[in-house]
């Protein structure tokens, strides 16, 4: 084995996993599929292992290929970014970013602050994938990601761009049917409309001044994957949620829905910026980040 590693291999070998395809990876890179080929064959030889499954229709990762993606993408990541800073201190910044974000946020709070970024970086092109699910970053070839949550331990870098208090809520006419619950222990009673992808599970927790944290399980009789889907039955009073408020402050403004219980708070989470490992970024990537912390250092469904 020489001394330098195959740093192209390697690249080449980033590319192929996240495009799932040679072809398609061939096309990014402006290659020759035959030179794709030969690369990972080359990268191959040289460990002695097999870091691709092949058939006619799909190429997957093998275990060894999943343990080496993570720093050969941060190696395709940081070649990319010192040609791009190189490049980009005579020129705007251009190319592809790629950015993940939860539906209902990215269509209602995202969507609305990009026309300003793309009329000032109009050399820059944007590919948006809007889903509640958790993608993987580094495995969808993502820049960047919107995540609203209480961020746990990762191999990810994240900024914080803003609060997001979650209330729960309902609608006049449900607390007229069914009371007020005063104390989480009440809401045992109760009838819960539930998101598939909440981080609690089944569990509602709550937060109190004086009496500390409290969990409880409610019966839930609805159950969607995206959060927006609650407020037609909430605002027909079928039962109560715990929602972000970027989701409820209209209905809440109008008097449509309550928060029930406000002394007892769920515990806050926030919009997160999440990127893959490694410090170099494009300055494409970078100008969109800046532009999105600036945007949201306040979050704006708490100024309307």
């Amino acid at each position: 084995m020489s001394k330098l590693p195959d740093l192209e291999a390697w690249a080449i070998f980033a590319k192929v996993a996240e495009t799932g395809s040679f072809a398609r990876a061939a096309a990014d890179l402006e290659l020759a599929q035959a030179t794709v080929s030969k690369a990972i064959t080359r990268l191959e030889r040289r460990l002695g292992i097999v870091l691709f499954h092949r058939t006619s229709r799909r190429v997957a990762l093998t275990g060894a290929g999943e343990g080496a993606l993570e720093r050969a993408s941060r190696l395709l990541a940081d070649g990319e970014a010192v040609e791009s800073e190189v490049t980009e201190q005579a020129t705007r910044p251009r190319g592809l970013v790629r950015m993940a974000a939860p539906m209902s946020f990215g269509v209602s709070h995202l969507a609305p602050v990009l026309p300003a970024f793309m009329a000032k970086h109009p050399d820059i092109t944007l590919d948006l994938d809007f889903s509640d699910a958790q993608i993987d970053l580094v495995g969808g070839g993502f820049d960047l990601a919107l995540r609203i949550a209480a961020l746990g331990d990762s191999s990810l870098l994240a900024r914080r761009l803003c609060g997001v208090r979650i209330v729960l809520v309902g609608a006049p006419s449900y607390f007229e049917r069914h009371g007020r619950p005063r104390h989480p222990r009440d809401l045992a009673t109760h009838r819960a409309l539930t998101y598939a992808y909440a981080r609690s599970g089944a569990a509602w927790r709550f937060q109190h001044a004086r009496h500390g944290e409290f969990s409880t399980a409610v019966p839930s009789v609805l159950r969607v994957n995206n959060a927006e889907a609650l407020t037609p039955p909430l605002v027909a009073g079928l039962g109560l949620a715990l929602q972000p408020e970027f989701l409820v402050w209209r209905e809440l403004a109008s008097g449509a829905l309550e928060v029930a219980m406000p002394e007892w708070s769920p515990p806050p989470i926030a919009v997160h910026l999440v990127m893959p490992p490694g410090r170099a970024r494009p300055q494409r990537v970078q100008v969109l980040i800046e532009h999105l912390v600036e945007r949201f250092a306040k979050a704006p469904w708490a100024a309307a």
